[in-house]
């Protein structure tokens, strides 16, 4: 693998492809293959926000205070790596393409690291660093795989119906890697015995199921020709200040970092919610999963939906649906348990949505930004794109913990939630259900700005 140097390109009315153009039907196995890359970034995004603090905490002995910044930092380094990746993906030749060579190490070594990270190679505080190195590696590998890997579609498929059926299928993956990951990682850990072993064990599931997508992947970005290779613009900030020169993909930023604050304050508040308004905390993981459930089954529809109607629109239908299960939440207290896991299905149902046509955007959009430039731009791109998710993500947690203070939540250090006041409560549901609602229709405003032409998906 090999970075070409940045040389001036025309610009052409005309788009301009790698090679030959693609197809304008994918085989199943290009389809399968892409698809195959969300089980290694769904069990990236699970997993360790499922078991990386418990496992600094009650396993390694971690004060969670220190424990929090462990988490941290790696995600917030991430945001800051993403863009250089994205154009060293733009700027690299080889015999496999330019996202090849990425996806296939970056996911293999996200395998290796995923592994380290619950190796549990020492206790206490030598414990933490060698987690932490692993969490910091893994997820710096994970930014080596992810952001080639969202920048594929618009090199596999035209734009229109034929990139929203292709990212569907990476919609569902992404449900079905959360639904496998969560429930298989907790049960390796009790079959392993708890504690340090236990973790071994779904750490080396999860670094498998990584390493099969990152495969899975590679086979379907052998599809792209090799050659010949449009350089990408001279230089990071020059290329940072042509992607604020594109509006429409600007546009489509803000409305994923929008969308996705809403999204971290929904499952920021589900363990409240499942304390304070359900029977119990076990309900926690049921809610999780009747929202993910969807994914599976309302993403075809959506794709459809789609084609007909374009993927703005669309988008817009989906935050409408993911909107109607975020207020109906709000009268969770008078509703039996069944449902109230109906609302957060409803919602889950309109996420699905909001996912498909976020993602099916932006291929649509370095699509028609290759055209405009004749220039290959799209890591640097899907780098920004993804940066935005990232912040939009830490903000939404950050955003539920104001509210609940502001209503008056009592905390605890006794290991058990404290008795809240009536207010509390209500803060609880407030939080979970009006500032997603707020968040989805900026979103939706925001994206009223992706105006990039009469022609194509985004129109």
């Amino acid at each position: 693998m090999t970075t070409t140097a940045s040389v001036p390109a025309a610009r052409t009315a005309e788009p301009a492809t790698e090679g030959a153009a693609p197809p304008a039907a994918l085989s199943r196995r290009v389809r399968v293959g892409y698809a195959s890359g969300a089980l290694a970034s769904g069990t990236f995004t699970t997993l360790p926000g499922l078991l990386l603090l418990p496992y600094l905490t009650d396993t390694l002995g971690i004060g969670a205070a220190l424990a929090g910044v462990a988490v941290l930092v790696p995600k917030a380094w991430v945001a800051l790596v993403n863009p250089v990746v994205g154009r060293l993906s733009d700027r690299t030749r080889s015999r496999w393409g330019a996202r090849g060579p990425w996806v296939l190490g970056g996911g293999l070594a996200m395998a290796l690291a995923f592994a380290l990270m619950f190796a549990g190679l020492a206790r206490g505080a030598a414990g933490a660093w060698v987690t932490e190195a692993g969490f910091l590696l893994t997820a710096t590998a994970f930014a080596c795989f992810q952001i080639p890997y969202a920048a594929l579609p618009a090199e596999l498929a035209p734009p229109g119906p034929e990139q929203v059926r292709l990212v569907g299928g990476r919609v569902v993956a992404l449900g079905l890697a959360a639904l496998t990951a969560g429930a298989v990682a907790p049960a390796l850990i009790d079959a392993g015995g708890g504690g340090v072993a236990g973790h071994r064990w779904a750490g080396l599931f999860g670094g498998t199921v990584i390493a099969a997508g990152a495969l899975g992947v590679f086979l379907a970005a052998r599809s792209v020709p090799a050659e010949p290779v449009l350089h990408s613009a001279s230089g990071i900030r020059l290329q940072l200040a042509v992607a604020r020169g594109n509006r429409p993909f600007m546009a489509l930023l803000r409305a994923a970092a929008a969308q996705t604050v809403a999204t971290g304050v929904l499952l920021a508040g589900t363990p409240y919610a499942a304390a304070q308004v359900l029977p119990g905390p076990g309900w926690a993981g049921a809610l999780v999963a009747v929202f993910v459930a969807p994914n599976l089954i309302s993403t075809p529809v959506w794709s459809r939906l789609g084609a007909r109607i374009g993927p703005r629109r669309a988008y817009s239908a989906a935050c409408a649906l993911f909107g109607a299960g975020c207020l109906l939440f709000l009268a969770a207290p008078l509703l039996p348990p069944a449902a109230v896991l109906a609302t957060m299905a409803l919602a889950g149902a309109g996420h699905a949505g909001q996912l498909l046509f976020l993602y099916a955007l932006l291929p649509d959009c370095i699509a028609r930004e290759t055209a405009r430039t004749g220039t290959r731009q799209g890591g640097v791109l899907a780098g920004l794109f993804s940066t935005a998710e990232a912040i939009g993500l830490a903000l939404g947690p950050f955003l539920y913990a104001v509210v609940l203070q502001a209503f008056g939540y009592l905390s605890s250090d006794s290991g058990q939630a404290a008795e809240q006041s009536s207010l509390a409560r209500f803060g609880v549901l407030t939080g979970m259900a009006v500032v997603p609602v707020l968040a989805t229709t900026a979103a939706v405003a925001l994206l009223r700005a992706y105006r990039p032409g009469p022609a194509g998906a985004g129109s």
